[in-house]
């Protein structure tokens, strides 16, 4: 996309960060707001999906529970919002479509898709790709410490927190406090959730 005029600059600027969140925890949060603020977002909104294409196993939470701790999370917190638009479609969840959505929301603002370091290296392969890449900037949330030169804008902030070993955590009995937001984990404790994920 070329260089933004004077006048582009005076833009909304919206970004769109999608993912399992399965569970949301203080990684995610910690580096949508510092792309928040790096960036000028007015606002960013979560978007979690239904089933992402590129994973191997669909979220272990449901969507409606997955879009409960994301709101829970995000209570009170001034231009972070959740959108259930890839929760209420069919899955998988392509992006193209989601953005195609939100571009008929905010048809003047920029578009920013956020996407975590390690989904870079598939974005060729992202439904419609080249249609895509013509409507968002992307912007690299990176949290592994690496330094690693990309195309893209990169925001970085290493922090060793990952959904994964939350589940694997709450599998083996131990404390997840710290790790996710308060009202997050208790949504986790209440539902009973991932108490059989081992992985």
């Amino acid at each position: 996309m070329s260089s933004l005029t004077a006048e582009n600059k005076k833009l909304k600027k919206i970004g769109i960060y999608g993912g399992s969140f399965d569970p949301i925890h203080h990684g995610h949060l910690i580096l949508a707001r510092e792309a928040r603020e790096a960036l000028d977002f007015e606002k960013i909104i979560f978007v979690p999906a239904a089933v992402s294409p590129f994973k191997r196993r669909a979220p272990t939470a449901s969507g409606e529970t997955r879009l409960a701790m994301l709101r829970a999370a995000i209570q009170g917190e001034k231009g972070f919002e959740v959108d259930d638009c890839e929760v209420r479609r069919p899955p998988p969840s392509w992006t193209i479509d989601t953005i195609e959505e939100m571009r008929k929301r905010e048809p003047v603002a920029e578009i920013y898709l956020l996407v975590g370091e390690d989904n870079v290296a598939t974005l060729d392969r992202w439904q419609r790709f080249d249609e895509l890449k013509k409507l968002v900037r992307f912007v690299v949330l990176d949290r592994t410490g690496s330094e690693a030169q990309r195309a893209y804008e990169i925001v970085r902030r290493k922090i060793d927190i990952s959904a994964t070993n939350i589940r694997a955590r709450v599998a083996c009995g131990q404390s997840i406090r710290y790790l996710v937001p308060q009202a997050v984990e208790e949504i986790i404790c209440r539902e009973k959730l991932y108490r059989e994920q081992a992985k």
